[in-house]
């Protein structure tokens, strides 16, 4: 094997110390060889035999580049190993020098060290190899016609040793030295490949030698095997590097997952040095929006990282490439590939794709650590922004709790949580309006900051509801001196222009000095009912006086475990299209599975998890559940959108419809397939925080249920401000339907829907006649145990299989004319064909 190396002045000093010995040795051995042959007559055809071939060898050559370093490889030992059983050490010798010098006349090498040191290299192998055979006692074969195969034998396995050994030797530790890798990690590097091929020119000598000894005419066919047993090791090479730099290639890609822009970079330049054999890497990349920056390793460090003008100059020849995505755009940089020396190295179609592959993926990459970056700034800005309520500037409820928390674990001392709700702060804004019930509570808010101390922390929850924090108390009852000082800090009357407007307000007291703040915000929360019942101004929580609500306390303490246990179980009940009978939605209902006491329903529980700080997890288990239901319909091939009830307090917190979003991506379903379902307790509220949570869920493209519809005090204001897109009608007017005011309602529910283009769903469907009398009125949906109960997912799609969608027969049948009350109109929201035909008046 021939290897030509491509150098630069840096590393010149340290290569001469192996070139100049080799070459000067080289010299020698042929300057013997030529007095030797000169000095005795000898004939000189075995002499040209072996200068033709190492000639000819240059036409079966393959060339492997080592970074600035192209490895020739040529079929040279079996050249070398016959030689050395055929010839007189002296034609031997000079043949080799000749032959050597003359290939690379052939292939035009112009680089005096390249061929110095090659011709050098080989004269020194085939020196070694004629001096191993003499010493074994074998003697040329041209000058002993009755030899036996037997007598070249060792004579081959010697030569063979001692030409292997120099070639290794000698061209790894040039290699060595020009990629300043480990000698022996090169020598180790395709060894096997390497030793299995030499083995097999070794095998073709021995063939040589034994048709030789038959008739010299059979050596003409040997040739062609040397020349394929080469060719195989040079394909078997190229494919070892081949799925190297495959296996380099994902290991790489694997490392540009990091949503670390710098992690990346550093990647990338470490593993281009390696994948491309190159002696330094370097990326450039301007990002918009962001600054341009420069990272440059060699492999093993990094030599560089900054701007790109800062950059110290680098010699040597580059290779530049654009960082083109998948897609073609290649406005992000550049990655630079650099190698000694001025020379061009050529890239194989190989390496061109490898190159092309791993620029795609960086350019990936930095997109996403820089997409990463941009979201992790608007989460933190967000996050700011959660914390705070937007009206009064004060902390909101995440705040406080965070606050707490850090309190709890690092003061000692006892912590106070005050929890103040204002007395009939609703009669102030339906008789003054909204704005200047923000005034007023950005008022208290005031007062309520002044009242306290720089160590307490005022937030409002939401609503006319606050809460302080004191922190730093000597002794539990001190937090009640400081709950009725700061409600008497509220007593002075609060101008309003021309008005003046007196607030009362109700507070509930509870302290610890441990535990989380939510457990002491739940007891707050109990007090301050307390106070409310008893008409009281400030009332301490005392778990021997809260004896109704026992129970609730104890289930308060047991959500964290049913939480991490799944224990709260979502079923599910079918809303129907009362024409047709087939499924068009189902609502969730959750339900306990509490260990204990068996299935609790939500009215035991709710309350308990809204005042345990629980509630956001509750939220995202449930929509979990039911967002998974809906995605097991869908592969079923039942488009069933779910309908998820949502605690009013949940829509009191500004982070919950980002919260939806996840939890929708995570589980691939579309927001159309999502049915939000609202209580008018909350709608009523008219608190900005609300509005801004449902607008924000309705750009989503999630839909909006109005619940329970016709129970609260104001529907239709309801239905002026918040742009819902179903209305489901409670249970107890569907129970009495037949009486004149219940039946009224139905009717003015089922009219009004019609009108604004609303679905209408009847709750408590539970019988035949109800679901005929219904779709009389135009009511086209309906649900309730005459279709079916609340049940598991899976048993639910079993339903759907069964009856292929529907879980009733039809009214009537596909065609049929109905005569329909004059009062009733044709338009309804579209719930498919099927129930069109059937409900149009004739």
């Amino acid at each position: 094997m021939q290897r030509t190396p491509r150098t630069d002045d840096a590393t010149n000093q340290r290569l001469w110390r192996l070139v100049g010995p080799v070459v000067v040795g080289g010299a020698l051995a042929a300057l013997w060889a030529l007095w030797s042959i000169a000095s005795r007559p000898t004939e000189l055809a075995g002499l040209a035999a072996l200068t033709l071939v190492l000639v000819g060898r240059s036409f079966v050559t393959v060339e492997v580049r080592i970074r600035s370093v192209s490895d020739v490889i040529t079929p040279t030992t079996a050249v070398i190993t016959l030689a050395a059983v055929f010839l007189p050490a002296p034609e031997m010798i000079l043949g080799t020098a000749c032959g050597t010098f003359l290939s690379h006349m052939v292939r035009r090498a112009t680089d005096p060290m390249k061929v110095g040191f090659n011709v050098g290299k080989d004269t020194i192998g085939a020196t070694a190899a004629i001096a191993a055979a003499t010493a074994v006692g074998t003697q040329p074969i041209l000058l002993n016609p009755t030899f036996t195969i037997f007598d070249a034998i060792p004579g081959l396995f010697a030569a063979f040793a001692a030409y292997m050994f120099v070639d290794e030797i000698v061209a790894h530790g040039l290699f060595s030295i020009i990629t300043h890798k480990p000698f022996r990690q090169l020598l180790l590097t395709h060894f096997d490949v390497r030793l299995v091929t030499r083995l097999g020119l070794l095998g073709v000598a021995l063939a040589t030698v034994a048709a030789y000894r038959v008739s010299e005419w059979l050596v003409l066919v040997l040739p062609p095997l040397a020349v394929a047993i080469h060719l195989a090791f040079a394909n078997k090479t190229r494919t070892r590097a081949g799925n190297e730099a495959w296996q380099r290639l994902a290991e790489a890609t694997d490392e540009f997952n990091s949503v670390d822009q710098t992690a990346v970079l550093y990647a990338a330049v470490r593993r281009a040095t390696d994948i491309f054999s190159t002696d330094q890497a370097e990326v450039e990349i301007d990002p918009p929006g962001g600054r341009p920056r420069l990272v440059r390793s060699n492999g093993t460090e990094i030599l560089y990282d900054g701007p790109p003008g800062d950059a110290p100059a680098a010699e040597g020849y580059l290779i530049p490439v654009p960082l083109e995505s998948y897609r073609g755009d290649a406005d992000l940089g550049e990655l630079r590939l650099r190698f000694r020396g001025s020379e061009a190295v050529r890239f194989t179609e190989r390496e061109q794709y490898t190159l092309r592959t791993f620029t795609a993926a960086l350019c990936t990459a930095i997109r996403n650590a820089a997409t990463f970056a941009e979201t992790q700034r608007l989460a933190d800005s967000h996050a700011r922004a959660a914390a705070q309520d937007p009206l009064t500037r004060l902390a909101n409820r995440r705040r406080l709790q965070q606050y707490g928390n850090q309190i709890l674990a690092g003061q000692a001392g006892v912590v106070g949580v005050l929890l103040i709700d204002l007395n009939h702060f609703k009669e102030v804004n339906d008789t003054l309006g909204h704005a200047e019930g923000d005034r007023v509570l950005q008022a208290v808010a005031d007062r309520l900051t002044a009242a306290t101390r720089p160590d307490d922390l005022v937030a409002r929850f939401g609503g006319d509801e606050f809460a302080i924090l004191l922190a730093g108390l000597s002794a539990p009852a001190i937090a009640e001196l400081r709950a009725n000082a700061i409600l008497d800090a509220l007593a002075p009357p609060i101008e309003l222009d021309d008005m003046r407007i007196s607030v009362e307000a109700t507070c509930g007291v509870t302290t610890g000095t441990g535990g989380s703040v939510g457990e002491l915000l739940r007891r707050a929360d109990i007090a301050l009912y307390q106070a409310k019942q008893d008409g009281q101004r400030v009332v301490v929580y005392a778990q021997a006086r809260d004896t109704a609500d026992v129970g609730s306390l104890t289930l308060g303490g047991d959500l964290v475990r049913a939480l991490a246990e799944h224990e709260f179980m979502v079923h599910f009940q079918p809303i129907v299209d009362l024409a047709s009978g087939r499924v068009i939605a189902a609502e969730a209902l959750t339900r306990w599975q509490h260990p204990d006491r068996g299935p609790l329903s939500p009215d035991r529980f709710l309350g308990a998890i809204e005042r345990s700080g629980q509630l956001a997890a509750f939220a995202d288990a449930v929509l979990d559940q039911a967002l998974s239901a809906a995605t097991d319909w869908a592969d079923a091939g039942f488009q069933i959108p779910v309908a998820v009830n949502v605690s009013p307090r949940s829509l009191l917190d500004p982070s919950f419809p980002d919260a939806v979003a996840r939890r929708l991506s995570a589980r691939g379903v579309p927001s159309s397939a999502l049915v939000i379902e609202l209580t008018e307790s909350v709608t009523l509220s008219k608190l900005e925080v609300v509005d801004e949570v449902l607008a924000a869920l309705r750009d989503q493209g999630i839909r909006l249920a109005l619940d329970d519809f016709g129970t609260g005090f104001s529907s239709l204001a309801t239905l002026a401000r918040v742009p819902v897109d179903e209305l489901k009608i409670d249970r107890s007017f569907v129970a009495a339907m037949n009486a004149s005011a219940p039946g009224a309602v139905v009717r003015s529910t089922i009219d009004l829907g019609r009108s604004l283009d609303l679905l209408v769903v009847a709750e408590g469907v539970e019988r035949e006649d109800q679901r005929q009398q219904l779709w009389e009125l135009g009511c086209p949906a309906g649900q309730g145990h005459l279709f079916a109960r609340a049940m598991p997912a899976d048993r639910l799609l079993a339903h759907l299989n069964r009856g292929e969608g529907h879980l009733a027969d039809p009214l009537h049948d596909t065609g049929a004319v109905i005569r329909m009350s004059r009062s009733r109109r044709a338009r309804k929201p579209n719930l498919g064909p099927e129930s069109q035909g059937r409900e149009r008046s004739t």
